[in-house]
């Protein structure tokens, strides 16, 4: 009881009703027609981790859009996640904006992992800090500013307002609960999950709103809804002005395109921006990006179908040498004849035991290449050496990067036939493209 304490009355009423909300990963809120859009809502800027991007938080965003939160007040900061620099720059920036765009005197704050080390330091700043109303902390360091003993962000005579929710289940960061925050603790999500299930929306929803619950538990297919995004370097989060989007139905069971001409067709605007797209919640699509330069590689992302409007689609092309990803992505080979896959699970980490993925008719969530404490989401398979031959997992992936990708040495031949993936029981075929000159394919699990 200690940290309710240390709060302010009104948030002592707010962390007891928290309290009796978080008595378990399974409370869920009652599920209802999702909600108006309510301007009054305070904006919400979100901050993304390492090698993620704004499509981090496509999940949390759906699911205020769906308790009452209008599209317009939320913002993801799209930084560059290797170096991090100028990133606190540019989230003032971007909360700046959300300010003025929305008339707003304050906003809610939210950073995963890498994004809370960045946030905490943001909110040192008193100028800055006073920006804040409150904020949330998850799967990030008890400590994120080297020599600050833990405790709520903001100035020392201010401190701001501030939910930390951590997993038993997170491998990536070491977390224990701060002092003079609220505290909660999930019991079985990843790294990820701690920005994307239910449960951590639901405790993020209530700090924001004074203790009242989200009713929206499971938001529900839209007649009409539209896409919107940015199209970046993996990791960086370069935008690719000027590249070209093609938007494509295809078939489910082939994934090949229904027709020669794009249902859509969009140029990518100086910061990366595209759309508003409208689509079909019951059709599956090619998202094709490409650019006109002779390094620029084509990509063909592909995806379950849009249910929901998704103003968080984040597409990434393959980075440019130079970068520690960058320099990675030159040992891949392109060819005629095989096929450059990658697998991307948009939410969650695949962990052996607890998720199932098969590509090509092959277990690939095994515990050499999805132990829990490797939270993998992003698997390139690709030709090494050019052989024909398949083999082991690439040793140049695993020795710089050994969390979050992983790259496997497969030999997928590139012609008629599809490759089927199958995440979780949930399955998409996507065409068996020639990686030089047709490029890579993402297929992506949201």
């Amino acid at each position: 009881m200690e940290v309710f304490r240390r709060l302010s009355s009104p948030r002592l009423a707010l962390a007891l009703a928290l309290a009796f909300s978080a008595c378990g990963d399974d409370a869920q809120p009652t599920n209802v027609t999702p909600e108006a859009c309510d301007p009054t809502h305070r904006p919400i800027v979100m901050v993304h981790g390492f090698l993620a991007s704004g499509d981090t938080w496509a999940s949390f965003a759906k699911r205020f859009i769906a308790n009452g939160y209008c599209p317009e007040s939320l913002y993801a900061l799209d930084y560059d996640s290797l170096s991090r620099v100028g990133a606190e720059e540019a989230l003032d920036a971007l909360i700046d904006r959300a300010l003025a765009e929305t008339g707003a005197e304050q906003v809610d704050l939210v950073g995963h992992s890498a994004g809370g080390s960045i946030s905490y330091r943001y909110l040192r700043v008193p100028s800055q800090a006073a920006k804040v109303e409150v904020y949330a902390h998850l799967a990030s360091s008890p400590n994120p500013i080297e020599g600050v003993e833990p405790g709520p962000p903001g100035p020392a005579d201010a401190p701001i307002q501030t939910v930390a929710i951590r997993s038993l289940a997170d491998t990536i960061v070491e977390t224990e609960d701060i002092p003079g925050v609220l505290n909660f603790t999930l019991s079985d999500a990843d790294h990820y999950q701690v920005a994307t299930s239910a449960k951590a929306f639901e405790d993020v929803f209530t700090y924001f709103n004074a203790g009242v619950k989200p009713k929206v538990k499971d938001v529900p297919t839209e007649t009409a809804p539209v896409i919107a995004g940015k199209a970046l370097t993996l990791g960086e989060n370069v935008p690719v002005a000027g590249w070209t989007l093609d938007v494509f139905p295809v078939d489910a069971t082939t994934g090949r395109r229904l027709a020669d001409t794009p249902e859509t067709r969009v140029t990518i605007a100086e910061d990366g921006s595209f759309g508003p797209i409208n689509v079909s919640p019951t059709a599956h699509y090619e998202l094709f990006l490409h650019g006109s330069g002779l390094a620029d590689r084509p990509v063909h992302y592909f995806r379950e179908p849009f249910t929901v409007s998704n103003r968080f689609v984040r597409l990434r092309a393959l980075p440019p040498p130079g970068t520690l990803v960058g320099a990675l992505f030159q040992s891949i080979p392109f060819g005629l004849g095989h096929v450059d896959l990658i697998a991307f699970t948009e939410s969650q980490a695949v962990v052996t035991g607890r998720d199932t993925l098969v590509v090509a008719g092959e277990t690939m969530s095994t515990p050499a290449l999805t132990a829990a404490e490797r939270t993998a989401i992003a698997f390139f398979f690709f030709d090494e050496g050019e052989d024909r031959e398949s083999g082991d997992e690439v040793a140049a992936f695993k020795d710089v990067l050994q969390v979050f990708l992983v790259a496997v040495d497969r030999y997928l031949k590139a012609g008629a036939v599809p490759v089927t993936l199958t995440f979780n029981g949930r399955t998409l075929v996507v065409p068996s493209l020639r990686s030089d000159p047709d490029g890579a394919i993402v297929a992506t699990f949201d």
